[in-house]
């Protein structure tokens, strides 16, 4: 990791147990919003499909794609089941004064 923080957006423009798709760098990117507040990004795109993970559905700390209902625990990124078996990379976050920042 470099270290290279990276605005993403305001805290309150991710609803409580939710997902936002951020592209940056040619790269799209997940923010997740957990139901304790806390903040989480991985690779935004489906490791099988190649689909938008924002346009998937977020529950108990799991994204499911909207494609195949493959199913990633947000928090680690790891693969919970077929059709998908590549965990999501997954970025460290933080917020600041009311501000999202992943690291790339």
């Amino acid at each position: 990791m470099s270290g290279n923080w990276i605005e993403v957006c305001a805290a309150d423009a991710i609803d409580e147990e939710d997902v936002m798709r951020f592209d940056h760098g040619g790269k799209t990117f997940a923010i997740y919003r957990s139901p304790e507040d806390d903040y989480f990004a991985t690779d935004g795109l489906c490791t099988h499909e190649q689909v938008h993970l924002a346009d998937g559905l977020v529950m108990d700390n799991i994204i499911e794609c909207p494609k195949h209902n493959g199913r990633f625990d947000y928090r680690t990124g790891e693969a919970k089941g077929a059709p998908v078996c590549i965990n999501l990379k997954t970025y460290p976050v933080k917020v600041e004064n009311g501000t999202v920042f992943i690291a790339l």
